[in-house]
């Protein structure tokens, strides 16, 4: 889709109503419950992030949503695809700053070309004990990435119709966290599964685009 389109579609977003957990379900995996279950009592002190979804023109106009590759590490989210975002930080004024300000050091987008439009809903990630809020933001110009080496591996440009298509949406097996292969719920997007915390946003993101489009 053409990003002056797309533009022009996002004027409605305000005024929509978040499609919310409902839609995050959609891609969860099936020992979400139960590790919810067992970590009640950690949810209510848990570590706070914010992550960007970004969309954005490429060099002929197209739409565009950055993701990225993490790098591998010692941690629960090594090597799996993710939004650009991290921890919140004292001295953040909130968490769509941490997200933007997170946003700027891992692709080096800066903090003055993202507009967000709006806030989608957050999500516990047991294995880590963060809970995540994630911000729909866009940026006009295309952007020039510089990705931090430390800690991103790779930057996954998608394409919206790509991102758009339900036959993208997948069962796979994966190595979990907790060191079981279990079946579950993916997107596959330029080649590389996305499933978890990743999938359940972007399927809020997608069905709110769905909303708007």
């Amino acid at each position: 889709m053409n990003f002056e389109t797309f533009i022009k579609s996002t004027s409605k977003i305000k005024n929509l109503k978040l499609p919310g957990q409902n839609s995050q379900f959609k891609l969860s995996p099936p020992f979400r419950e139960e590790l919810i279950e067992e970590n009640k009592a950690k949810m209510k002190n848990a570590k706070q992030a914010g992550v960007m979804a970004l969309f954005y023109p490429d060099t002929s106009g197209e739409t565009h949503l950055i993701l990225i590759l993490r790098r591998t590490y010692k941690g629960v989210h090594s090597a799996q695809v993710g939004f650009p975002g991290g921890k919140y930080e004292d001295g953040d004024l909130d968490l769509e700053y941490t997200a933007i300000r997170e946003t700027f050091e891992e692709i080096g987008v800066p903090e003055t070309a993202i507009e967000v439009l709006k806030a989608l809903t957050p999500l516990y990630i047991p294995p880590s004990n963060f809970t995540v809020s994630p911000f729909f933001g866009i940026m006009h110009q295309t952007p020039n990435f510089i990705k931090q080496d430390a800690e991103v591996e790779d930057l996954i440009e998608v394409k919206l119709k790509d991102f758009m298509d339900d036959d993208n949406i997948k069962d796979v097996k994966v190595m979990t966290s907790y060191q079981r292969e279990l079946p579950v719920p993916a997107i596959m997007l330029n080649g590389y599964v996305v499933w978890g915390a990743t999938a359940m946003m972007l399927s809020e993101l997608k069905d709110l685009l769905k909303m708007m489009l």
